[in-house]
């Protein structure tokens, strides 16, 4: 790792301002990822979602592996320039994807042979083959292959496939190819249990990464008892590399970690939302199905400067949903991202002037208000 890769500009409290150096540009932090698993943020054009602000986009190993190939993507120039983004992109391993979507697996200490969810055809995934594919689609960051510990899990259940996944880090590792601009994370497992993560921690530390992901989180366990693991998790971590919260989260979620000293973040929730009718706003959450959203001349957000606030009433975007237009998720779409873009904007500037405490308590006054009153 170079000097450059991660800069620690400032913190408040465990709150961490910093930014990751890649070959394909700075990553102001903390930082959230809008998740484009298949080569595209669903429902946006890659210049659309560079609007909304955003500085790196998360593509899947597991999905481009089955289609379109890797290989294929590598012929094409890359996955920068395959899908149009020139900026910085991080690629997940593909281990959550092989757990929790295809079938027949079969975990062994070589790696998990599964069958594709797309065509049934058996393939393999080791933690060589997954860095390899990383490689292949030229990803600034590359995470390494480990297998997400189910939740619940017992205390050696816990610890069996968090000592399979120090053990597979260290294949990624040496499978690495080291070149300026471009990092690899290892990943802490451990479950919800305090001394299994740092155990994973010591472990990774060992080995050395450019950054750390804290995986295994937003599985079923709550905010409550995620939020109790993240008092400790960071913790465990060094100053000077990146801390990535993997699948995380409801913006509630991303302030509580940030607080706990978390710098990066992807989720599919605002683009999951935007396509099922939902919109992210500073008052909570809305149903833009709702029909008292029908004859409502105000935009979503009157202070939000995205496309759906600034031209369209939120009439006319209740109107697409029940119509089943693309243009409704698409708008919608574009919403939230924007809305979560200022969100970590807001935190970054905050974390700066020393103001964090009293951003988050403005950020929970105004979600507890709920949606602005009618006119």
């Amino acid at each position: 790792m170079t000097e450059s890769s991660f800069t620690l500009i400032t913190t408040d409290g465990k709150a961490r301002r910093g930014q990751v150096h890649t070959a394909h540009g700075t990553v102001n932090t903390p930082a959230f990822m809008p998740v484009g698993t298949a080569g595209t943020v669903k429902a946006m054009l890659p210049e659309s979602v560079a609007a909304t602000g955003a500085e790196i986009l998360l593509g899947n190993t597991y999905h481009l592996m089955l289609r379109p190939g890797a290989e294929r993507v590598a012929a094409l120039g890359g996955l920068h320039k395959f899908m149009n983004w020139p900026k910085a992109i991080l690629t997940d391993s593909g281990g959550f994807q092989v757990m929790s979507l295809s079938d027949l697996r079969k975990i062994s200490e070589q790696g998990v042979e599964f069958r594709s969810h797309i065509d049934g055809r058996k393939h393999m995934l080791t933690p060589e083959s997954s860095t390899q594919i990383q490689d292949l689609l030229d990803s600034n960051i590359t995470m390494c292959f480990d297998e997400c510990t189910p939740f619940p899990a017992t205390t050696d259940q816990a610890a069996q496939s968090m000592r399979l996944s120090m053990r597979w880090a260290q294949r990624s590792r040496d499978a690495f190819r080291r070149r300026p601009g471009y990092l690899q994370f290892g990943i802490m497992q451990g479950g919800i249990y305090e001394h299994l993560r740092k155990e994973s921690a010591e472990a990774l530390i060992g080995i050395g990464f450019e950054g750390y992901a804290i995986g295994g989180l937003a599985i079923g366990e709550g905010q409550q008892e995620m939020f109790r693991i993240l008092d400790f998790c960071p913790d465990f971590l060094p100053e000077d590399r990146p801390r990535y919260l993997m699948g995380v989260g409801r913006p509630a979620d991303i302030v509580g970690a940030v607080n706990r000293g978390v710098d990066m973040f992807d989720c599919v929730m605002p683009t999951r939302a935007g396509r099922t009718g939902a919109a992210f706003t500073r008052f909570g959450e809305l149903n833009m199905r709702n029909a008292r959203h029908a004859v409502d001349p105000r935009p979503i957000d009157p202070d939000c400067t995205c496309p759906a606030c600034s031209s369209y009433s939120r009439g006319y975007i209740h109107h697409l949903n029940k119509s089943k237009e693309i243009v409704g998720a698409m708008l919608l779409t574009w919403h939230n991202l924007h809305y979560y873009q200022e969100l970590m904007q807001g935190l970054r500037q905050a974390i700066e002037a020393g103001q964090l405490a009293d951003f988050i308590a403005k950020f929970h006054e105004d979600q507890a208000r709920g949606d602005l009153p009618p006119l």
